[in-house]
C-alpha cells in the first residue's frame, strides 16, 4: 500500500468517527451542529489524527483506544480554525476553498461552535477516562492534549502572534510562537498515542524530538505557501502575512534560507526516528509536510 493510501486510511478512520460524533440535530439549536458540522468536514487533512493512529500501528497499540483522543485533537484544532479566521483575530473570508464559519452563520454562532467543539473535545476524553481501562495512560493522554491546546500551549503561541503583528520580532521568539500555536497540537498528537501505547522511554524521546521538528517545518512550510503558494490551491488567499505585518520565516530569513531551514528541520525529524522500528510512515511524513502544495 502507497503512503497516500496509508494516509487516506487513517484519514478515513478518523472521519468516519468524527461525522458519528458531530452529525445534524432536530432540536432548536440544531444550526449549532450545522456550524460545528461545517467546519469539521470541510476538507481537512487530518493531519494530527493520521499520525496518532499511525503512531498506534507502529507501537501496535489499540486503534480503539487511540482514536478518539486522536479524534478529539482534531475537533480542538477545527475549534481553533474557526476562531483564528474571526475579524478579532485573522479576518480572513476563506478557509480550505470556502467561506470562514462566521461568513456563512454570524460571528456570534462561529464563536459558540468553536466553543462547543472545544467541550465536545473534553467530553470525549473524559467519557473514554471512565470506560476502565488504563486509566492512567488516558489521563496523561488527556492532560497533555488539554495542555496543548491552553495557555501553555496553542493560545499562547496565538497571544504572541497576536502581540506580534506590526513589528519585527527575533528568530527565537518566532520559534517559540509557532513551537505553541501549531506545534504544541501536532506534537500532542503524537505524543498522546504514544501514552496510550505504552511506549518505552527510548521511544518516547525518539517520538518528542521528531514531533517538535515536524510541528517547525510544518509551520515553515505554511509561511512559504503564503509567500508563494497558489491561493486557487492552498484554499484561502495568499500574502496575508505581508498584508497583516506579520514576521515570518521567509520575512525573517529570506525565501532562499526559509527553504533551507525547511529541508534542515526535516532531516532533523527523520534523523530523531533511527531508535523506532518500521518507522517508514513517520519519515514519509515529514517529506509530505516539506512537499505540500496547501
Amino acid at each position: 500500500m502507497s503512503y497516500i493510501q496509508d494516509f487516506k486510511k487513517y484519514s478515513l478512520m478518523a472521519e468516519k468517527w468524527i461525522e458519528q460524533k458531530v452529525c445534524p440535530q432536530d432540536l432548536p439549536e440544531g444550526v449549532l451542529y450545522e456550524a460545528m458540522g461545517y467546519s469539521l468536514m470541510a476538507g481537512g487533512k487530518r493531519l494530527r489524527p493520521v499520525l496518532a493512529l499511525a503512531v498506534c500501528d507502529i507501537l501496535k497499540g489499540s486503534r480503539d483506544i487511540v482514536l478518539p483522543f486522536a479524534c478529539a485533537i482534531e475537533l480542538i484544532h477545527t475549534y481553533s480554525l474557526i476562531h483564528d479566521d474571526l475579524p478579532a483575530m485573522d479576518n480572513d473570508d476563506l478557509r480550505r476553498g470556502k467561506p470562514t464559519n462566521h461568513k456563512v452563520f454570524g460571528e456570534a454562532m462561529a464563536i459558540l461552535a468553536g466553543d462547543a467543539l472545544l467541550n465536545l473535545a473534553h467530553e470525549i476524553m473524559l467519557e473514554e477516562l471512565l470506560s476502565g481501562t488504563i486509566p492512567e495512560a488516558k489521563a496523561r493522554a488527556a492532560a497533555l492534549i488539554s495542555q496543548a491546546a491552553g495557555s501553555k500551549g496553542m493560545i499562547a503561541g496565538q497571544v504572541v502572534d497576536i502581540q506580534s503583528e506590526g513589528q519585527s520580532i527575533p528568530f527565537e521568539r518566532l520559534c517559540y510562537m509557532h513551537e505553541k500555536k501549531t506545534g504544541a497540537l501536532i506534537k500532542a498528537s503524537i505524543m498522546a498515542s504514544s501514552e496510550l501505547c505504552q511506549a518505552d522511554e527510548h521511544q518516547s524521546r525518539a517520538l518528542s524530538l521528531y514531533a517538535d521538528k515536524i510541528g517547525l517545518a510544518f509551520q515553515i512550510k505554511d509561511d512559504l505557501l503564503d509567500f508563494e503558494g497558489n491561493a486557487s490551491v492552498v484554499g484561502k488567499p495568499t500574502g496575508s502575512d505581508t498584508r497583516n505585518q506579520k514576521s515570518t520565516f521567509v520575512t525573517l530569513l529570506g525565501l532562499g534560507k526559509a527553504k533551507e531551514f525547511l529541508k534542515q528541520t526535516v532531516e532533523e525529524a527523520v534523523k530523531a526516528l533511527k531508535p523506532i522500528h518500521n518507522a517508514g510512515f513517520l519519515i514519509r511524513t515529514a517529506a509530505y509536510i516539506a512537499e505540500r502544495e496547501k
